[in-house]
């Protein structure tokens, strides 16, 4: 059987900048920026008339799983962006082990953003907390115990 190796999560957003600088306060990085579009998009995508503006996100410390934050100019993209609540349907956050939680959840306040809720011990297993960004992405980070 073929392996598997996560590779990244696509994210569309409203408002790339925005969606950027919540990652950042986290510790990513950017890695790439591009402007995407054209007929193997459109194929690829099952969309007419693919425009899009995308950075590519890279966890801190090396580590897999990077982030594609994407924005439709071409066609605008469809649904709800804010307000999410994690029980929705699909898919609805994405969780990153780290090293310390505490500091990643400072800078986060530091930067603006809250918990959804707060810190817990996860039965001395975990120290965990999910991080709400802009239009409603959640982040879990986990720090082992």
């Amino acid at each position: 059987m073929t392996a598997f190796r996560l590779d990244h999560v696509g994210v569309t957003v409203q408002d790339l900048e925005g969606a950027i600088a919540f990652f950042e306060a986290i510790g990513f990085e950017v890695e790439g920026r591009a402007d995407v579009g054209g007929p193997w998009a459109d194929r690829v995508n099952g969309l007419d008339g693919t425009q899009v503006e995308m950075a590519m996100m890279r966890p801190p410390g090396g580590g897999e799983g990077k982030l594609e934050l994407t924005r439709f100019i071409s066609p605008p993209a469809e649904g709800e962006s804010t307000g999410r609540p994690v029980n929705a349907y699909g898919f609805s956050h994405i969780c990153y082990q780290v090293d310390d939680v505490r500091d990643v959840v400072a800078r986060a306040e530091a930067a603006g953003y809250g918990l959804v809720r707060e810190l817990v011990n996860y039965e001395d297993v975990y120290l965990m907390a999910y991080l709400k960004g802009p239009e409603g992405l959640l982040v879990e980070v986990a720090e082992a115990l």
